[in-house]
């Protein structure tokens, strides 16, 4: 018996992931029976109009694409993102087109991290998908508590700080502020060890096994990157520090990742001396991708520089050669406040 042939409308219908069938729904009683039907396609077009506009404001510079050859229109094309979200281009494309296909939770994150979506807009994309949404923990939102500090303050004089998965300085203690003091008189990126460690001059790099120590830290926050892809915060950090840092740039580019663990590190202190101590972490419960950092002496001669350290109360910002106290860097800075505030305030 021959077979019966397909049809090319048949054939078409063969995306990259299989879409699923909207299940009929059951009309409430007091609604004209295709009320249910018409809400899903009026969302399902919200939706498709959504998605396209948020593609157009995502350049291929924004995820780390080449230009390429010039567009017609603005923003990626439809198979670049779902090439980047890791899903069929056919069914992305149904996606942006309002047909009636079904989206797993897993793939509705995957476009909105290629889309760049923060929290509410996050939120509006599972609304219209008919998905319940969760927000997850923003780490970058996270505020230290009273008691996270009361921990920190009662390790002194051991050098002890909150970080988060980017290596941002969270919260100190008095010890650790002398030990790095640029962290009491900086803002923003300049308030993370990595950015610091790779963008100030070789002179007044602290580290004296940087060596060892720098390729191991790119490699920690490689390996938290890899649940931050497409997050505005994270890739601005990436991309900052590839610009300003050739060293940074090829540590990244090799791809390598490290597990987590203890480390020995040693800090040179200009009047001190090197001081070794062993780094460990510990977790902040309710504090997503938050850690205690505390570093505790090797020997105890380092105890002592420790000790020393402590005692220093108007620490040099930067090396010898071309440091200034950290008294006047601090009222530089308040100085500046002040005025920038009267300039809103006039």
């Amino acid at each position: 018996m021959p077979r019966s042939p397909v049809s090319p409308r048949t054939r078409s219908l063969s995306p990259e992931l299989p879409a699923s069938p909207e299940p009929p729904a059951s009309p409430a009683p007091d609604r004209p029976p295709g009320a249910a039907r018409h809400t899903r396609a009026a969302r399902r077009t919200e939706l498709a109009a959504f998605l396209r506009s948020r593609r157009a404001r995502i350049t291929p510079e924004d995820v780390g694409m080449p230009p390429g050859l010039r567009r017609r229109t603005p923003g990626l094309r439809r198979e670049e993102v779902a090439q980047l979200a890791g899903v069929g281009v056919t069914w992305y494309t149904w996606l942006e087109q309002g047909r009636p296909i079904n989206a797993s939770v897993q793939v509705l994150d995957a476009v909105a991290r290629v889309l760049q979506l923060d929290v509410t807009e996050r939120e509006h994309l599972y609304r219209l998908a008919g998905i319940p949404f969760v927000s997850e923990p923003d780490s970058d939102a996270e505020i230290v508590g009273v008691e996270s500090q009361g921990i920190l303050d009662s390790l002194d004089p051991l050098p002890a700080a909150i970080y988060n998965a980017r290596y941002d300085v969270r919260a100190t203690n008095a010890t650790y502020r002398t030990l790095w003091p640029m962290t009491s008189v900086v803002e923003r990126w300049e308030r993370n060890v990595l950015y610091k460690l790779f963008t100030v001059p070789e002179c007044c790099l602290t580290f004296v096994n940087s060596a060892e120590e720098l390729p191991w830290m790119v490699g920690q926050v490689r390996r938290s990157y890899g649940r931050h892809v497409g997050e505005p915060a994270w890739e601005s950090f990436v991309a900052l520090l590839i610009k300003e840092s050739p060293a940074f740039a090829q540590l990244w580019a090799s791809g390598n990742v490290a597990a987590p663990g203890k480390r020995v590190k040693a800090f040179r202190h200009d009047g001190i001396g090197v001081i070794n101590m062993t780094s460990m972490s510990l977790s902040i419960d309710g504090m997503a991708e938050h850690r205690f950092v505390v570093y505790t002496p090797v020997t105890e001669d380092d105890r002592l520089r420790i000790e020393q350290l402590r005692r220093i109360d108007d620490p040099i910002v930067g090396c010898a050669d071309h440091g200034r106290p950290l008294s006047v860097l601090v009222a530089e800075r308040d100085a500046a406040t002040r005025a920038a505030s009267c300039d809103r305030h006039p």
